[in-house]
Formats: C-alpha cells, structure tokens, sequence
C-alpha cells in the first residue's frame, strides 16, 4: 500500500520551482509550504491457510450464483457473443467486482490488485490441495465461456 507523507521544504525554496510565489502559497494553502510525496509502504499481502483459502474460494464461487451477480454476468456474456477480446471488455471487469465484493473482506485490496493476488495464492495452493484445484476450476469455468474443440481430422483443405 502507499501513503501520502509530507515533506518539509525550507522557506527560502518557495518559489524555486515555481514562476511566482502566489503559486506557492496556492498549492499549500497558506501554510508553511511543503509538498506532498508518494511514500512507498511494505504492502501488506493477507496470508492465508489451506482451510482460509478453501473458504474464500468457496464464498467467491457462491457470489457468482447470487442472482443479481448471475444477472450480470449473463448480461456481459450475451453481449460478447463468445469472442473473446469482448469477453476480456466486458465479462472479465464484471467477474473481477464480483470477486473483490469477495476477498475484500479477507483483507485484499478493493481494486483489480487484490483479485490478482487471492488468484496467486490460490494457484499456489492448487498444488497442495485437491479441494482447491476442484473449486479454482469451477471457478474458472464460470469464468471462462466453454470451448468447442475443432473436430480431429478436419483441417482446411486447399483446392
């Protein structure tokens, strides 16, 4: 995560950087002047258990069945028709607020962020858990639109 920090500038560097010192004074609403700095903090990644994760995964799966979220993602999907550019425009933003309504709740950021990152944890626990694997594929079947396989033999044929 990030937070704002204020840095302190001495006086005599008002309006060093700046074409007039009204500028200055404008920008710090007539405070001492300072300027605010992006501050990187050690972002905090929830950690959880097999058992933790196994819930989440469980309860985000369910929201998919929620009929107003079943409704959306319906909407989305008729609209892209099964292509899929349109699914990633239309379906996949619709399918990421439903997860983060989610995860959000286990202590995951509440933008696309924090999807990704329940999604990693979840790929990492696939391997250890058969539970998980079973329901992350369940879930990326609600995601992702059923794919029809080209029928064996039958390549183009050139005249």
């Amino acid at each position: 995560m990030e937070r704002w920090e204020e840095e302190k500038r001495p006086e005599e560097e008002i309006g060093q950087n700046c074409l007039t010192r009204s500028c200055c004074s404008k920008l710090s609403h007539n405070r001492p002047l300072s300027i605010v700095t992006m501050a990187s903090a050690p972002a905090q990644q929830p950690v959880l258990t097999v058992e933790q994760a196994r819930v989440v995964l469980s309860e985000v799966i369910q929201a998919f069945s929620v009929p107003e979220n079943a409704a959306r993602m319906e909407e989305a999907r008729e609209s892209a028709c099964n292509d899929m550019g349109k699914m990633l425009q239309l379906v996949l933003p619709v399918a990421t607020q439903i997860q983060q309504e989610v995860v959000k709740a286990y202590g995951f950021n509440n933008e696309g962020e924090g999807v990704l990152k329940f999604a990693r944890l979840v790929k990492m626990y696939e391997t250890q858990d058969p539970e998980i694997a079973a329901m992350s594929a369940k879930l990326k079947s609600l995601l992702l639109p059923p794919m029809s396989t080209p029928p064996i033999g039958g390549g183009i044929t050139t005249s």
